[in-house]
């Protein structure tokens, strides 16, 4: 066990360095979807659209207008697929409560941006499968997410915890080896946005 709070355990994992909650603490789907129901990402919020441009800003600098992507997970606001959308790409917006279109994970993109996201994942290797999946060669997958500290003493002050939600925890270490084992280059962008391209 890596460290516990009063409603979780944390396990680390050896080989990867993902930081994991205790699956019998995870929320039920639908204690999930309410705490998503209470999120307001508005289209006119400048302060969201400023935090988004952290990832959007440098993945637009490696696209072309008319690439197609999937903002997957895109919440009850799909704000991102909005802003690449008026940025000259063709965008499709997933997400398993508020746009739950499966034939949408069918196909593969240009590129796929999850913001915000992957903290979420109950199975983070199903998960990653998923996303890596969707990437064509060449492709970029583009990822926001805050990396979680090294110490159990600064992990338990880390206020990302405090989400009941957020149930994998992401280190740059986590990173590099997902990217090494689905055939990606990583490249940090800013401090919790990371930019992939698929190899070959």
């Amino acid at each position: 066990m890596f460290c516990a709070d009063r409603a979780r355990r944390y396990f680390e994992c050896p080989r990867c360095a993902l930081v994991m909650a205790d699956p019998a603490s995870h929320l039920s789907a639908a204690e999930e979807r309410a705490i998503y129901d209470l999120h307001r990402n508005d289209p006119a919020d400048a302060r969201y659209r400023g935090f988004l441009a952290r990832l959007a800003d440098p993945l637009r600098a490696k696209l072309a207008p008319g690439m197609r992507g999937l903002d997957f997970g895109c919440g009850p606001g799909p704000v991102l697929a909005l802003m690449l959308r008026e940025a000259g790409m063709a965008m499709a917006a997933y997400d398993p409560f508020y746009a739950p279109d499966a034939t949408l994970l069918e196909t593969q993109y240009d590129f796929v941006t999850c913001t915000e996201v992957v903290e979420h994942f109950r199975d983070p290797l199903a998960g990653w499968t998923q996303l890596a999946a969707l990437v064509r060669s060449g492709g970029w997958l583009g990822v926001m997410t805050q990396l979680a500290p090294e110490r159990p003493e600064n992990f338990l002050r880390w206020r990302y915890r405090d989400d009941r939600t957020h149930v994998s925890f992401h280190r740059l270490a986590t990173l590099e080896w997902l990217a090494a084992r689905f055939g990606f280059a990583l490249e940090q962008v800013e401090r919790q946005a990371f930019l992939l391209r698929r190899q070959g």
